[in-house]
């Protein structure tokens, strides 16, 4: 199934099998992105939602200069502006990082799963609401760790979120994001990010390559650097997710 990965790690084991289908139903074609396009732009009135089946997406925001600052990351198993179904444009822009596939599904697709599927209702509602955490992780980050501390807790979300789908090996950070987008994610300047990286790299903490991939070396010391504590992630297990399975 295209939506297989669908808040996996999070809810998805409690979906029932006709919801999971009509999910997959809701699907009106698939779309295919090569890296760094522009998928929708702010502003842009829109009547799908896109389902991101494989690859990395990169929201942001641009200022009067084109001075990009990114605002949210999307791996597989996200809709990557599901908000969209209620408020009928976009704030920001959306654009692939890598090769991205995406399943476009219509508004009134969800409408009618929302009708049919009060369960499902509340699963789509959820998803909405874990970006709305993520965002505010992303705005303490900003507010009150360094350079070394914004990176390295960017770099930690990434590989829980990565994990969740089963798409880290426990080594090897597979989204190739380059050292100016984490400068444009983290709020600092390119040569800021570099010097950054150089120093994470002499504390044997991680290792940066030339394609943008990096291998982590010690992911408990970029926990502790970054503050990160995944709970804001909403894993599998969490007393939240239990309540919201209540049918």
């Amino acid at each position: 199934m295209r939506t297989e990965l669908f808040l996996k790690g999070r809810l998805r084991h409690e979906l029932r099998e006709e919801e999971k289908q009509a999910l997959e139903n809701a699907i009106a074609g698939t779309i295919e992105l090569r890296p760094r396009t522009t998928l929708v732009e702010r502003g842009e009135r829109v009547d799908y939602s896109y389902y991101l089946i494989e690859g990395t997406m990169l929201r942001h925001l641009d200022d009067k200069r084109g001075a990009r600052q990114l605002v949210g990351l999307n791996v597989s198993g996200d809709f990557v502006d599901l908000h969209s179904f209620a408020m009928k444009r976009l704030d920001h822009n959306v654009a692939s990082l890598d090769r991205a596939l995406l399943a476009k599904v219509p508004h009134k697709a969800i409408a009618g799963l929302v009708d049919k599927f009060p369960h499902m209702a509340r699963a789509l509602w959820f998803s909405t609401l874990l970006d709305a955490a993520m965002h505010r992780e992303w705005i303490f980050r900003l507010g009150r760790l360094n350079a070394e501390g914004r990176i390295a807790h960017l770099i930690s979300e990434i590989v829980a979120r990565l994990r969740f789908v089963d798409q880290y090996d426990g080594r090897n950070l597979p989204v190739p994001l380059l050292q100016r987008d984490y400068a444009e994610a983290c709020g600092i300047t390119s040569v800021h990010a570099n010097r950054s990286f150089k120093n994470l790299r002499e504390r044997g903490i991680l290792n940066p390559r030339g394609d943008g991939r990096i291998e982590i070396l010690d992911e408990d010391a970029l926990h502790r650097l970054g503050e990160f504590d995944g709970d804001y992630l909403y894993g599998e297990g969490d007393l939240a997710l239990e309540s919201l399975a209540d049918r």
